[in-house]
């Protein structure tokens, strides 16, 4: 059955742990809305953190801190680095927990979590929610982020491949960056999967983005398995050239990232994104596709 506390955790004295028993995640209140811890109760942080950040609040410097946070797309300096260093409203819902943040000074966006524990089992639902305050129209689309523990590799389903000759047409995009090498060594680019390792001696960024059209993404680490699903609408206009899952890494973290359709935010409107998430135990860490198929794929198709 699922649990909630207030917790102090790295130098926050406001902290909410929700616990199944099973899995465990801890919610920050002196900032945010952050989910900055998630793992297997008594286990490692699945999620990265930084040390140097951890316990700081206030000031107009934006922080990563680490674990999950939530944007709003395209990227821009400004609108998207509006710094989440003040506290937040955590309220026990019953059947999930409601974080609010205030809203942005300079954007006229408040951002909502809606955070589902799974009685039971090691599964998260997390509800984004994007609320327009201003008196006019804002283009944007809900992105949720997931900042990783360092090491492992993350990996993202392409779409069913198929012969040249039932194929004229193309089926689907990826995106890349102008900072991209195709060559670095932590890609591997395979038939059925798109991988990216983490590495902490690799310093330069890369980043790729796709259509998601499998609706999900994994990262395997230490012997577990992280997967986020989310819906895919194929008839949506999505951000970064029509991504709906985003990965980046560069020698501290590895994030893996999801986004909603864009859409023109009536004042007063709202849009949500919706990610499932799921821990698995006992998966090795795949090198290659062909670990991949054997150890990840299964779990994949669970979910």
């Amino acid at each position: 059955m699922r649990t909630m506390e207030k917790v102090a955790y790295q130098g926050w004295e406001n902290c909410y742990k929700l616990s199944n028993g099973k899995v465990e995640l801890i919610i920050t209140g002196d900032i945010g809305p952050r989910l900055i811890r998630f793992g297997f109760v008594g286990g490692e942080n699945e999620f990265g953190e930084f040390t140097d950040m951890v316990g700081k609040t206030g000031g107009d410097e934006w922080r990563i801190y680490g674990g999950h946070r939530f944007w709003h797309a395209p990227e821009d300096k400004v609108r998207t680095y509006y710094p989440d260093n003040d506290p937040v409203e955590v309220t026990d819902m019953g059947a999930f927990v409601r974080v609010v943040q205030r809203t942005e000074g300079t954007t006229g966006i408040q951002k909502e979590l809606d955070i589902y524990l799974s009685d039971t089992e090691a599964q998260v639902k997390v509800v984004h929610r994007l609320r327009n305050h201003n008196l006019w129209p804002v283009e944007l689309a809900p992105w949720g982020v997931s900042v990783m523990a360092t090491g492992g590799v993350a990996i993202v389903p392409l779409p069913p491949r198929g012969s040249h000759e039932e194929n004229l047409l193309p089926a689907n995009t990826l995106t890349f960056w102008p900072y991209v090498d195709m060559s670095d060594s932590r890609w591997t680019w395979g038939h059925k999967y798109v991988m990216l390792r983490q590495d902490v001696g690799m310093t330069a960024p890369q980043k790729f983005g796709a259509m998601g059209l499998e609706g999900k993404a994994a990262y395997a680490r230490n012997g577990h398995l992280f997967i986020k699903t989310f819906p895919y609408i194929a008839e949506a206009a999505y951000p970064d050239f029509n991504c709906a899952v985003e990965v980046f890494t560069n020698e501290q973290f590895l994030e893996v990232e999801t986004l909603g359709p864009v859409v023109n935010l009536m004042p007063g409107g709202t849009v949500e994104h919706v990610e499932q998430w799921y821990l698995f135990d006992d998966v090795p860490l795949p090198t290659n596709e062909a670990e991949v198929e054997a150890h990840v794929a299964p779990k994949l198709a669970a979910v």
